[in-house]
């Protein structure tokens, strides 16, 4: 075992290699720290630039969708513009189809005595003077029978003088047909009721049909 002594030149040179060798591992760990520093700061600048690239696509098509839609919107609104729906078809009525094609069907025309029926050249033996009158029946079933109104007219006056409603019903009887009438109004006015009948006027008076469609 042998000694140096300080300040001899083998320590001198011993002391410069520890110091040289310090140095050497110094600058190695300061060059990995900076490469570590770099790296992350490479994977944060390129996680960052990944995260705008995918908000300015998402952006991006977020926009081109909108657009694609307000496109088809506009191109259907103008095409439904320029269409011209038509409908075909029917609709059932109990027994009675109404044909929903083209126009309504018109209503029948109101039946109009002919010359012939209200008889002008008739006249009487005595050359006396004829009123003609002529009376329009109105008819709406109820129950097993019938309210009739009756609008009694003057030659050709618009306005009936007299206008009449009853309930009519016929009964086969062993002694044949009857016919049952009971009267119900005169002149849009209900008759009295009777006190000992089970039928009610009013009831069946509110099925007459007068001429002005209200009561007189």
């Amino acid at each position: 075992m042998s000694y140096v002594a300080q300040g001899s030149p083998e320590n001198i040179a011993l002391a410069q290699q520890v110091n040289g060798r310090l140095r050497a591992e110094s600058r190695i760990v300061f060059a990995r720290a900076f490469l570590f520093r770099a790296a992350g700061a490479g994977v944060f600048v390129a996680l960052a630039g990944i995260g705008v690239g995918a908000a300015a696509y998402g952006w991006a098509t977020m926009n081109q969708f909108d657009s694609a839609a307000e496109k088809i919107a506009a191109a259907m609104q103008a095409a439904l513009s320029d269409v011209t729906l038509k409908t075909k078809g029917e609709v059932t009525l109990t027994d009675n189809v109404l044909k929903l094609e083209g126009a309504l069907p018109k209503a029948a025309a109101a039946p109009t005595p002919t010359k012939a029926q209200l008889g002008a050249d008739a006249a009487p033996a005595s050359k006396a003077i004829v009123n003609t009158t002529f009376t329009v029946f109105k008819q709406v079933p109820y129950l097993d029978g019938q309210i009739v109104t009756g609008w009694n007219f003057k030659d050709s006056a618009d306005q009936p003088y007299q206008q009449y409603c009853y309930f009519s019903r016929r009964s086969n009887e062993s002694k044949g047909q009857v016919e049952i009438k009971i009267d119900l109004a005169m002149d849009g006015k209900t008759l009295p009721q009777p006190q000992k009948s089970d039928v009610n006027l009013a009831i069946l008076a509110s099925n007459c049909v007068w001429h002005d469609g209200k009561s007189l």
